[in-house]
């Protein structure tokens, strides 16, 4: 008995190697498969299409120099509709396809809703866009990067912008209730607070989707607010804007990268001039950012669109950090994203310890002659 026990000891050990073997193989051979999440339809598309033209333009570069550690790059793209109910299903479904790593989400709420899952994986994700600050701050999300600075420092530069360049001292506050644009406003009604050069006249909530705005839009008339430092994404601000201005109420409106779109700009016309928004710092006179807005143009017939740079940096980061780690491993490319540099159309950057790129900020900017021109 001692002796079959032996020998089935050793059967099951050889076997188990063999099953390692062949898994470890399995996952360091064949293509490296890059998630690609975000909205890819419905109101919030304009967001997220940018990232997948950017990661095929990546990606097509890459694998006509022979790829990474000689294996072709493979794009697996899926849509959330910046839904975190949708997100979910989203990241079950990409990590259902044996994804690599993971471009996206978009939207912070999606975000979040989906990191839990690729937590439990142990799956790498970079977003190009979501900027509510727990996503690195909190801790929660090892697994999480992203090449945008986060909503802290955006609502910092509203708010600086209305104090020290507008002067204004009666503000009002909205957002739209979600993860992201409810974090930006508290935020900035924080820093304006603190700050005790103005009074926050109005702090709302709004309700995205619904048909009309008139009663919010009067409260801000009535609340004799100079500006509006608005929190959310450009379906709501346009009407807002548009009842604002239908009014004729001369107040600022001045709002975040959820509204630096083209797409808030034609559907509000002529009521989005001189609209303020904060969006990624301008980087169109780097090499490597021409470079990338020329591809697009020539690829795709049109400009890029929203996050398309930021997009671009995170899926070269991404494969860098394969390249340079060796491996599709988690810990090889979470290590890698941290001590490696990468050359990308946003500048030469590196992850910290929370994920959030170094050195990458935002920039203020306004509607001119129907489009966003950087505010000096």
């Amino acid at each position: 008995m001692k002796y079959i026990s032996g020998r089935l000891f050793l059967t099951a050990a050889v076997l188990l190697s063999m099953m390692i073997t062949i898994s470890c193989t399995k996952h360091e051979s064949g293509s490296i498969k890059v998630g690609v999440a975000g909205a890819h339809s419905g109101d919030l598309a304009s967001y997220g299409l940018p990232t997948v033209k950017a990661a095929e333009l990546v990606v097509k570069d890459i694998n006509a120099r022979g790829g990474i550690l000689g294996r072709k790059v493979e794009l697996l793209v899926e849509d959330d509709v910046c839904k975190p109910e949708v997100a979910t299903n989203t990241a079950s479904k990409l990590l259902s396809q044996d994804v690599h790593v993971v471009l996206g989400h978009i939207c912070s709420g999606a975000t979040k809703a989906a990191l839990g899952i690729y937590k439990e994986s142990r799956t790498i994700t970079m977003s190009p866009s979501a900027t509510n600050p727990p996503l690195t701050q909190s801790g929660d999300y090892p697994n999480f990067f992203r090449t945008i600075a986060s909503d802290d420092a955006q609502a910092k530069l509203e708010v600086d912008f209305a104090l020290d360049i507008l002067k204004l001292k009666r503000i009002a506050v909205l957002h739209d209730k979600g993860d992201y644009g409810k974090g930006l406003a508290e935020f900035a009604r924080g820093f304006l607070e603190k700050s005790g050069k103005a009074e926050v006249v109005l702090y709302e909530g709004i309700t995205p989707g619904a048909v009309d705005y008139s009663a919010v839009v009067q409260k801000i008339k009535n609340s004799g607010a100079g500006a509006v430092i608005y929190g959310g994404y450009h379906p709501e601000a346009s009407k807002l804007v548009m009842l604002m201005r239908k009014k004729k109420m001369g107040t600022f409106f001045i709002s975040d990268d959820g509204v630096k779109d083209v797409t808030f700009i034609k559907v509000a016309g002529e009521y989005a001039e001189g609209v303020y928004a904060t969006g990624p710092m301008d980087v169109s006179k780097n090499p490597l950012a021409i470079a990338a807005n020329d591809a697009h143009k020539k690829t795709y017939g049109s400009d890029p669109g929203a996050f398309f740079l930021n997009a671009y940096a995170a899926a070269q980061a991404l494969l860098n950090a394969i390249e340079k780690g060796g491996s599709t491993e988690y810990k090889a490319v979470s290590n890698a994203l941290r001590t490696e540099y990468v050359d990308t159309p946003l500048g030469k950057i590196k992850f910290d310890e929370r994920g959030d790129a170094i050195g990458v900020g935002f920039s203020m900017y306004q509607v001119k002659n129907g489009e966003y021109v950087e505010v000096k």
